[in-house]
C-alpha cells in the first residue's frame, strides 16, 4: 500500500506538501544510514516506498509549477462514428 496517494498529494496545499517532503526525506536518510551502519530494518520495502512517495511529490510540484495539470480539464467530446462502407454480397 502505497503511502502517499497522488489524489492526497494533489489535495495538500504547498506549504504541507514541503513539510511532509522534508519529513519522508528524513526518513530515507534514517533508514539509509541504519542500513550503512550494519543494523537491519523492520521493513525493508519501506524504503522503496518512500522513494516513490518522494518522487510523486516531486513531480506533481513540478507540474504545478509549470501549469500542467493545476487547473482540471474540460470532458473530452465524443469524437463522431464514420460510417462503415457497404460490403457487396458475394453470389
Amino acid at each position: 500500500m502505497p503511502i502517499l496517494r497522488v489524489k492526497e498529494i494533489r489535495d495538500m496545499s504547498t506549504e504541507d506538501r514541503s513539510k511532509r517532503l522534508g519529513e519522508l526525506r528524513t526518513e530515507l536518510l534514517r533508514l539509509r544510514t541504519m542500513i550503512r551502519a550494519g543494523g537491519t530494518i523492520e521493513n525493508p520495502a519501506r524504503i522503496k516506498e518512500i522513494r516513490k512517495a518522494i518522487a510523486k511529490m516531486l513531480t506533481i510540484e513540478h507540474e504545478e509549477r509549470l501549469g500542467i495539470r493545476g487547473a482540471k480539464k474540460e470532458p473530452k467530446k465524443k469524437a463522431k462514428e464514420k460510417p462503415k462502407p457497404e460490403r457487396k454480397k458475394e453470389k
